[in-house]
Parts: structure tokens; C-alpha cells; sequence
């Protein structure tokens, strides 16, 4: 059977090397995305029925058996047989040096990296599913399947059927921060993806215990430097936390034209509440990890 290791080492080799992982046109051959953050969940893990909580992502979003016997449903596989590997791709030096200085919209660098760099993620959940299928395993991708969908609704906003956060969170990679982001060991300012496999992993050992114990706010009740860099109008306030209504009007009403106009690429991108902040490129100082022994 395969292993953690080999998993792992398939995921830092393809994005440490592959030529899709490019920021392009000024930019040339450098890097859109740092070296990956790999972790390992089993399917039976009771974390996955918090997230159909109503305060998580809600019921609509899918248990890990309940989606992979959707995608392989001769398959009849049972939860504690599956393994969820999740990433985190992080923002390079140089990208989150190119928003410091700014308050109001993204630079060009953080706006490729939102707009062409995330479907580096598919291009890597490909790969695991094509070299993982040719290795003689049942994998997938949430993400990729064709039921899935992001959730927009009174309650609900930027989640989805499968929210790459949350998982990670599962997988041991992160806790959640006051803006609703994901602090993980390297830094707040990163992209996240998965696969399922059914192969019985041995799960990581999550290095926390609470959701945000990795946020300076809730653990010390200290700095809120995310609600400071916030351009967005009572999107991220200490009175309400993160209304992501409110993000979203921002982000898709206001960045939107800018970045076509002055980029020349459709799509949105802000990231203030991600770089210039504490946890941008680490877990806070002032913050103790319990360190885990994990098995490969």
C-alpha cells in the first residue's frame, strides 16, 4: 500500500516543479505558489459531521463516504476505509511583499495569484487522481465532481458543498483566525485543495484542540491586525466579525473592475486581511504549539 510519505513527496515534488505553477506574462518563470503543506484525515474522523452544522457549512455539505460512493458508487466504501489528503500551497515572498504597503486594491501579484493561480489547484488534483488511478486506487476530487457547488444563500456565503478549509482544519494543517481564514504553519496567506483515497492512512495527529487556537485574538485576545487592513465596508469588524456578504461586496464590487482594467484579467482579489498581519507567512509568536509525532 502506499504511503503518507509517498503521497506527500508526489504533491511537494509536482508543485515545486511543475511549469503550470508560473506567475507568467511580466512575471516570467517565477513561482505562483510556495512549497505545499500536505495532511492526512480519515473518513471516519467526527469532525466531518460538525461541518453540517448550521454555524459550520451547513447540511448540504457532504460527509467524505457519502461523496466518494457518489463518484465510485460500485465502490460501497466505508468511511473509516477512506483517507482525505489536503494541501496548502502558500503565497510567495514576493507576492505578499507586493500588498504590504497597499490599503485599497491588490497588487498585480496577488491578483494573478487569486485569478490564474488557483486553478493550479485543479491541475494538482489531477495529477494525484491520474498517478494515484495508475497506481491501482479509487481517488477523487470534491471539488472536481460535477454536484458540487459553492453555497450562497441568507445564511451562507462563500461555502461550499466541500469547503477545502474545513478540511484542512480536519487534516491538522490549521486553525481558523478571526477573519475566517485558516492560520496553518506557514502563515494565512495560502491556497487549499484535497483528494479522497480509499486506502486506510493512518489520520494525522491534529496539533490543536480548538478551532482558533492559532489566532493571537481568541487566544490572547490580542491584535485583530485583519479588522485594521480590512478595505471593505463593515466586512471585518470586532462588533460582528466577518460578514462575507459584506467581504463579498468588496471584493467582486469593488476590485473586480480595477483588476480588469489595470491587469487586464477577469476575476477579484483583495488579501489585506491576509498579509501585513501577524500570521501572514506563520502561527503567531506569543502562540504555543503542542507538536505532534505523526506516522508516515
Amino acid at each position: 500500500m502506499i504511503t503518507k510519505a509517498e503521497i506527500r513527496k508526489l504533491i511537494e515534488d509536482f508543485v515545486d516543479t511543475t511549469p503550470a505553477n508560473r506567475m507568467g506574462e511580466a512575471f516570467g518563470d517565477e513561482k505562483m505558489w510556495g512549497h505545499p503543506l500536505v495532511g492526512f484525515a480519515n473518513g471516519a474522523d467526527p469532525m466531518f459531521r460538525q461541518f453540517k452544522d448550521r454555524r459550520g457549512c451547513g447540511t448540504t455539505h457532504w460527509m467524505p463516504a457519502e461523496i466518494f460512493n457518489m463518484q465510485f458508487p460500485e465502490s460501497n466504501a466505508k468511511p473509516e476505509e477512506l483517507t482525505i489528503v489536503s494541501w496548502s500551497i502558500p503565497q510567495t515572498e514576493a507576492t505578499k511583499a507586493s500588498m504590504r504597503d497597499l490599503e485599497l486594491m491588490p497588487s498585480e501579484r496577488w491578483a494573478r495569484a487569486r485569478v490564474v493561480g488557483e486553478p493550479i489547484n485543479d491541475v494538482i488534483r489531477k495529477y494525484m487522481i491520474k498517478t494515484l488511478t495508475d497506481m491501482g486506487y479509487e481517488v477523487m476530487a470534491p471539488v472536481l465532481h460535477p454536484e458540487w457547488t459553492r453555497l450562497e444563500n441568507e445564511v451562507q456565503t462563500f461555502t461550499s458543498k466541500w469547503s477545502e478549509r474545513h478540511i484542512a482544519h480536519c487534516a491538522g494543517l490549521g486553525t481558523f483566525s478571526f477573519n475566517d481564514a485558516l492560520i496553518t504553519r506557514h502563515g494565512i496567506a495560502h491556497r487549499l485543495g484535497s483528494i479522497i483515497i480509499k486506502a486506510p492512512l493512518k489520520a494525522d495527529k491534529r496539533p490543536y484542540t480548538d478551532r482558533y487556537e492559532w489566532c493571537l485574538y481568541f487566544a490572547k485576545g490580542t491584535c485583530l491586525a485583519c479588522v485594521k487592513r480590512c478595505p471593505g465596508e463593515d466586512a471585518l469588524t470586532l462588533e460582528h466579525g466577518h460578514l462575507k456578504k459584506n467581504c463579498k461586496a468588496y471584493s467582486h464590487g469593488k476590485t473586480i473592475p480595477y483588476i480588469k482594467e489595470n491587469y487586464h484579467i477577469d476575476g477579484y482579489g483583495c488579501g489585506f486581511c491576509q498579509t501585513n498581519v501577524p500570521c501572514e507567512s506563520g502561527i503567531p509568536a506569543g502562540i504555543e504549539v503542542k507538536e505532534v509525532v505523526n506516522e508516515d
